[in-house]
């Protein structure tokens, strides 16, 4: 297990069923950019990651 897992059980495991949409995780992910500038470039490299995941099922 990584240790960046934690954050994710802890995610999954206090708001797992809950339903978000994509605009306001973006909001939330702007959020933590300006509270946190020395993650922007980790923090867009998940963005991108994310809005492009369907790119490789169109090839």
């Amino acid at each position: 297990m990584y240790y960046t897992d934690r954050g994710i059980e802890e995610l999954e495991g206090r708001r797992g069923e809950e339903e978000v949409s994509f605009a306001w995780l973006s909001d939330r992910l702007r959020t933590f950019t300006d509270l946190n500038p020395e993650f922007e470039t980790a923090v867009d490299r998940l963005a991108t990651w994310l809005a492009r995941l369907d790119d490789d099922e169109d090839e």
